[in-house]
Parts: structure tokens; C-alpha cells; sequence
């Protein structure tokens, strides 16, 4: 097993159409887990919820999150980032990244519609900061 660097790290979150597992804390301390497509945008992971939705409440309370991708495929490598999240209700922006989300996830044919049906007022654009990252490649090595 060896450790990633930082560009390492982000090269693998950015590769293919890896989901990410996103853990956000509930009210009692509890740790929440969902899946998420998200995009690397900088220093940041961005992604979008509905309002209503479970992990939005959390990160209205506490905007504290970390994510695990992994590679579930031999030899297994992982990354996990922690953050802070802010969360954005600016539909031009929201579009916007809807779109690019879409794009890594469902391709490029279909990513203007899937913008659009993502990136609607309800839907919230959620950036976090990442404040650390860690990865390891070569797991089962």
C-alpha cells in the first residue's frame, strides 16, 4: 500500500464516473451516508441536493462532510476528503454545474438535460472546501 500525494488524490477523484459516498452529521452526532455525484472545482467538491433532502438539512446545521471514493477493483485504492460546506441557491450557477455533473455521469449527450432538470429552484449547489485529503493506492499490494 502507498500513500498518494495531493495531485494524485485529485487526478482520482476527477477520473471516469467514481461516485462518491458523502457522510454529513445529524443532529445527534450520527453520521449520515448517501451517495453523490460531485465534480473537483479547485480546492473545492461540488455537488447539489434537493432542499428537502436529509443531507441538506445536515449541512444547513453543520456544514462538516467527508467523502470516500474508491476504486472497488484490484488492487484497491481509495481517497477520503474531509470539508466544509456552504450551499448556494443561485439557479444560473446551479445550472451551470448541473450540467457538468451531468456531463462526467451520464455524458456529454445528455448532460443540457439533465442541467435542466437538475438545476431548478428547490436544488441547491453545494461547495465544500476541502481542509484534507488522503489517499491510498495499491491496497491489496
Amino acid at each position: 500500500m502507498e500513500k498518494m500525494t495531493t495531485a494524485e488524490a485529485c487526478a482520482f477523484l476527477s477520473h471516469g464516473m467514481r461516485t462518491g459516498k458523502l457522510a454529513t452529521v445529524r443532529a445527534d452526532g450520527r453520521p449520515h451516508v448517501v451517495p453523490v455525484w460531485f465534480l473537483l472545482d479547485g480546492d473545492e467538491l461540488v455537488f447539489t441536493t434537493w432542499h428537502t433532502s436529509v443531507k441538506a438539512a445536515h449541512l444547513q446545521r453543520d456544514g462538516r462532510i467527508a467523502l470516500c471514493v474508491d476504486n472497488e477493483n484490484l488492487p484497491y485504492d481509495f481517497v477520503l476528503v474531509e470539508g466544509t460546506a456552504t450551499i448556494s441557491e443561485d439557479v444560473d450557477d446551479l445550472r451551470l454545474w448541473a450540467t457538468k455533473i451531468a456531463a462526467r455521469y451520464m455524458g456529454e449527450a445528455q448532460a443540457e438535460a439533465y442541467g435542466r432538470r437538475n438545476g431548478v429552484p428547490g436544488e441547491w449547489l453545494v461547495r465544500a472546501k476541502i481542509t484534507h485529503i488522503v489517499g491510498q493506492k495499491e491496497v491489496a499490494l
